[in-house]
């Protein structure tokens, strides 16, 4: 039972990383029907950002989480602006965009902090708690605590808020939104730098758990893109619980099977998929193609 619950906080900490992956992957896709295939890649320099800020300033976790922040944010806009002469163009031309700059991204990363990666120690210094011979990380609930957080300012931005409503109004129907005067590549561009801004928060949750290096993002955007699918790609709860229910499918795998975990989840994954192809929460999303 000790070995089970063990599992199952790492399942948690790990889905909580990838539900916000696939949160990025959702907004987007949700706002503009578009799947933003470097979204791995901003996930990775969001790690890079917050580590080497982190580890060179000497500065609170929190700090570098805000700085890696502001640094994904504007790739989001940039990557966002490049891709907006093709809207409603060549919605193919877009989908090949996005794979380019995850190249890119991968490409800089490599010149600026090299093909090796590095470690990066936790920022919590604290003994895990034991419960009841069960020894639970305290960075795991720092990384539950901070996705939970970022999920709850998300919903609150797009339920309470006019930009929030505005993105809501361009997912349903982007002609309808602009006939009502709703500025259509604003809401994109947010969109795109809100789902870069959940990168940053995923990578840098991410950094001390694995090792940081320039293809972390293409594991992390598998992964991430799945939990999108199994959720319901375009759906803001199924990308949370699709993200979970990856993180534990993961990481019970990895216990049971060793080497041929990543075999197992995805062999799982795709029965799931098959199942279901909208995923749990599937909905119906824009169209530009």
């Amino acid at each position: 039972m000790q070995v089970f619950l063990q599992t199952l906080i790492g399942g948690i900490t790990f889905g909580a990383v990838y539900a916000l992956v696939a949160m990025g992957f959702s907004i987007v896709y949700r706002t503009m029907g578009l799947v933003n295939f470097a979204h791995g890649s901003v996930v990775m320099i969001g790690a890079y950002a917050a580590s080497t800020f982190y580890m060179a300033s000497k500065v609170p976790f929190a700090v570098a989480i805000v700085v890696a922040i502001v640094v994904t944010g504007l790739i989001g806009l940039i990557i966002e602006r490049f891709l907006r002469p093709l809207e409603n163009k060549d919605f193919t031309l877009m989908l090949i965009g996005t794979i380019g700059f995850g190249a890119v991204l991968e490409a800089l990363a490599i010149l600026i902090w090299g093909a090796t990666g590095h470690a990066v120690p936790s920022p919590v210094a604290t003994e895990p708690l034991n419960l009841g011979g069960v020894r639970i990380p305290t960075y795991s609930l720092l990384v539950i605590g901070v996705a939970a957080l970022a999920t709850t300012m998300l919903a609150f931005f797009l339920r309470r808020t006019k930009l929030g409503a505005a993105m809501q109004a361009v997912a349903m129907d982007h002609e309808a939104a602009t006939a009502c005067g709703i500025h259509v590549g604003r809401s994109n561009a947010m969109a795109f730098g809100i789902g870069a801004c959940l990168a940053a928060v995923a990578g840098s949750l991410i950094g001390p758990m694995l090792y940081v290096n320039p293809t972390m993002g293409g594991t992390l955007g598998i992964k991430g893109f799945a939990a999108a699918m199994l959720g319901g790609f375009g759906s803001m709860p199924g990308a949370i619980v699709g993200g979970i229910a990856f993180g534990l499918l993961d990481a019970f795998a990895a216990g049971n099977f060793q080497a041929y975990s990543e075999l197992v989840t995805f062999v799982v994954f795709a029965l799931a998929v098959m199942i279901r192809p909208t995923g749990i929460f599937g909905e119906a999303t824009v169209n530009r193609a």
